[in-house]
């Protein structure tokens, strides 16, 4: 398996929707999600844990408003593990939660009331994706679980999910953004040229122009940052593919091997050497056989 030695990285996601300097940004985002109207951002309470990291990315967007804890993670490539990773970030954010909230006593005999959690992943890789998705962490398990995490999943997109993207102008104008770097990417072959295309032709009246522009060099390299995994991942799935029919091959060969030997016509000798393995290791493998 390729060693890729990515270090971590927050995603333009996060640039823009998890940062206390837009947080009237994180609350449309929010009131768009739950239909909800809330107008002072600085109700804002953001839970984020920063060194919180999962395949080598951190934790994306975790915020309190109100009674409910928000957990947002953008993913460029499709994942259905999501909700276990949300399972860990989630069981971080409450445990540093109850450890500074005085009014909750886990060690009490009264139930103790604690935010609701809603979890969403927001989509945007290339792959066809239906507007929203459910994904269930009760189907990573065999067996009834004790344990239960939903994630809502909205394909964000450019052109999709429109009344949410109504609703929440800085997420339009973002799937807009990313969509166009991607479209630059692949008639260009510049990541640079791509992204600054993008923010030259990006409308005027756009909620997010003025401040991607402003930290140009930042968003290039969450962009190519960003890129660089996506297109990491797929090699190394390939890659994972090629170990998986290659170990399948040779698995076939033993078993070809093991069935000479067992009709007697060459020797355990003869098949460790082709198996390209001793003796002892072909005999244990014939036992599991």
């Amino acid at each position: 398996m390729p060693q890729s030695n990515r270090e971590y990285k927050d995603r333009l996601f996060k640039f823009i929707f998890g940062n206390p300097e837009n947080r009237d940004w994180t609350l449309s985002l929010y009131n768009a999600i739950n239909g909800s109207s809330y107008t002072d951002a600085s109700q804002i309470r953001y839970t984020t844990i920063e060194d919180a990291v999962y395949m080598n990315m951190k934790n994306d967007v975790s915020f309190l408003v109100a009674d409910t804890m928000s957990f947002y993670e953008q993913q460029a490539s499709f994942n259905p593990n999501m909700p276990m990773r949300f399972l860990i970030y989630a069981g971080m954010v409450y445990a540093k939660y109850i450890s500074q909230t005085d009014s909750y006593h886990p060690y009490s005999t009264v139930q103790q009331k604690a935010p609701t959690p809603r979890c969403v992943c927001f989509y945007n890789g290339e792959a066809a994706k239906e507007d929203r998705m459910v994904l269930d962490l009760k189907d990573a398990f065999d067996r009834e679980a004790d344990i239960g995490v939903r994630v809502t999943m909205l394909n964000v997109n450019y052109g999709r999910n429109r009344a949410l993207m109504d609703a929440c102008k800085p997420l339009r104008d973002y799937a807009w953004f990313v969509g166009t770097v991607r479209q630059n990417q692949a008639t260009l072959n510049d990541f640079d040229a791509a992204v600054d295309t993008a923010l030259n032709e990006m409308p005027e009246g756009s909620t997010l122009k003025a401040f991607l522009t402003a930290n140009r060099a930042e968003v290039k390299r969450m962009c190519i940052t960003e890129y660089n995994e996506v297109k990491t991942l797929a090699d190394e799935r390939e890659e994972g593919r090629m170990e998986g029919r290659m170990e399948g091959r040779t698995e076939g060969v033993l078993m070809a091997l093991l069935s000479l030997v067992r009709k007697g016509l060459i020797s355990e000798e003869r098949a460790a050497e082709e198996a390209q393995m001793s003796v002892s290791e072909f005999r244990e493998r014939a036992k599991l056989a």
